[in-house]
């Protein structure tokens, strides 16, 4: 999928969702198109009863596990100005300093999520700030637990700073996974975030990555499992 196509197809998906929506609104879309022919063949196969009623239990199943994947929780947002939270749900598998990192100008630190088909997959701003570019890569779908995905696999790369002064630059990256095929990201350059605030989701199993200038407090460690949005992963020093 080339940039251009992505920037597309984020025009018809809803850039957010009403607040009670319990969905992720990139999620909208399947949710329509398999939800309600499931939800309609289960309803069918219970009115006629009978050994019909039992096999409703497969695609009662599959329904659900696509009602599940596409959930959207409410997330409370850390208020304290310090606080860097983790764009994404799932397993912290990689805490590695870096020795240069182009866009924050200097030495860094990467740190690795892992999401697993049953992690909420929406991913959410670290900090407070605007986005100043973004860059889509072309790639190979291997899996998110291999080391080198990191580097191979389709990836969808976000760099913000904040809005103080001087700026403190950070980045994201949304990385595919064996099964994940559909990066959604629905930030611009120039766009202005929010801590915690939504800007897109990774079908399926996934990667995400969050790159911090060296120097800040990492909180979060190897093994940990956090919620985007509300668990801090780090602090500005």
């Amino acid at each position: 999928m080339s940039s251009s196509r992505q920037r597309q197809s984020a025009k018809w998906e809803a850039s957010s969702g009403p607040a009670w929506l319990p969905f992720a609104p990139w999620g909208l879309w399947e949710l329509n198109l398999l939800g309600w022919p499931l939800a309609a063949l289960v309803a069918g196969l219970i009115w006629l009863g009978g050994i019909w009623q039992w096999l409703a239990v497969g695609p009662a199943v599959l329904l659900f596990l696509i009602v599940y994947f596409f959930r959207d929780p409410p997330r409370r947002i850390p208020t304290d100005r310090a606080a860097i939270v983790a764009p994404a749900d799932g397993k912290i598998v990689d805490v590695t300093p870096l020795e240069h990192y182009e866009f924050i100008g200097g030495p860094a630190v990467r740190i690795g999520i892992f999401l697993s088909i049953f992690n909420v997959h929406i991913n959410r701003a670290p900090d407070a700030g605007r986005v100043v570019e973004t860059n889509y890569t072309p790639g190979e779908f291997l899996n998110a637990m291999r080391a080198d995905s990191a580097e191979r696999n389709e990836s969808m790369w976000i760099g913000f700073e904040t809005l103080e002064s001087p700026p403190r630059r950070f980045a994201v990256r949304q990385i595919s996974g064996m099964f994940a095929r559909r990066i959604v990201c629905m930030l611009q350059p120039g766009q202005p975030v929010t801590r915690g605030g939504k800007f897109g989701m990774i079908k399926l199993g996934s990667r995400t990555e969050l790159i911090l200038p060296a120097g800040v407090e990492i909180v979060a460690r190897l093994g940990d499992k956090v919620h985007a949005g509300s668990d801090v992963v780090a602090r500005w020093s």
